[in-house]
């Protein structure tokens, strides 16, 4: 990991190695923080931040999910992302903003302890790679959605993605996909996932899942281009029989699957997986008029 100059903390820029917190912070023992992933990219007028407002939006929705009262409001942090980025002064890269309970007070109810909110910034290149992946299915279940709120980026929710990547990547595999429990195909650790069968696009219904804003944004384009997008639930088999089948996420944006299980895909890089990488990586790189609305200019 690249450290940038500045983190953005309590309202306030201050230098990287100055953004520290007490071992005893709430959320460091009870995964009670929330946090957004957003990327930033390079265009002619300057870096883009890609759908700023609705991962802030998120950003509130999961605070809420665990009654984290965050003491700014959403324009405020929009404007604090902004000048992160701006101050750091890179091109592109991925911004990470947390809110947690801080130091303060221990046990299982964060009732009381101080709501601390940080951004930083840094260098990010390609998170699964350029190349179409191998995924397995993981051992791990996804988290059953009565467990807790599935569609909120809580911190603690993702021990469950690390067991099942880091199993994944044991086994010689890029990547994991998760089953939810009934044995339908829910998600990747920090993914959605969509296949193609016969020019018709698959994806998991909302519900436990995260409906993640790539996503959103990827069955949008879908559908602006003619194809027909359909959320259905998917049994494992219905993979291994795709056409295609892609990942999105802000950090993998689109990657293409290569194979689930050493079943391989009829093709690796379909063209409308490519279809939509393409234009989608055309669109974050300002390039394409038609969802420029999508993007938060850093002057």
């Amino acid at each position: 990991m690249k450290e940038t100059n500045y983190i953005w903390m309590d309202g306030k820029i201050i230098p990287w190695a100055d953004a520290k917190i007490h071992v005893l912070t709430h959320s460091l023992h009870y995964g009670s923080a929330v946090f957004e992933g957003l990327r930033f990219y390079e265009t002619e007028e300057g870096p883009a931040i890609f759908r700023l407002k609705e991962h802030t939006t998120r950003l509130f929705y999961s605070a809420d999910t665990i009654k984290l009262r965050i003491p700014f409001s959403e324009d405020e942090i929009n404007s604090a992302i902004i000048e992160t980025v701006k101050v750091n002064e890179i091109k592109t890269g991925y911004i990470r903003p947390l809110a947690f309970f801080g130091y303060g007070k221990m046990g299982l109810r964060p009732t009381g302890s101080p709501v601390n909110l940080s951004i930083a910034v840094w260098p990010w290149d390609s998170y699964l790679g350029a190349n179409p992946i191998n995924v397995k299915i993981s051992p791990y279940i996804r988290i059953h959605p009565q467990s807790t709120s599935m569609d909120a980026k809580i911190t603690g929710n993702y021990v469950n993605s690390t067991f099942a990547g880091v199993d994944a990547v044991s086994q010689g595999y890029d990547e994991a996909l998760l089953l939810d429990f009934e044995g339908n195909v829910a998600e990747g650790p920090g993914e959605n996932i969509f296949i193609v069968k016969n020019d018709i696009i698959y994806t998991p219904p909302k519900g436990k899942i995260l409906a993640g804003i790539t996503r959103d944004s990827i069955m949008t384009i879908a559908e602006d281009f003619g194809y027909s997008v359909q959320e259905k639930v998917l049994k494992p088999e219905d993979v291994y029989d795709a056409d295609e089948a892609f990942f999105t996420g802000t950090a993998a944006e689109v990657t293409a699957i290569a194979s689930l299980d050493d079943h391989p895909m009829k093709f690796p890089t379909g063209p409308i997986t490519k279809k939509l990488s393409d234009t989608f990586l055309s669109i974050v790189k300002g390039l394409n008029e038609k969802y420029k609305n999508w993007l938060t200019i850093v002057r």
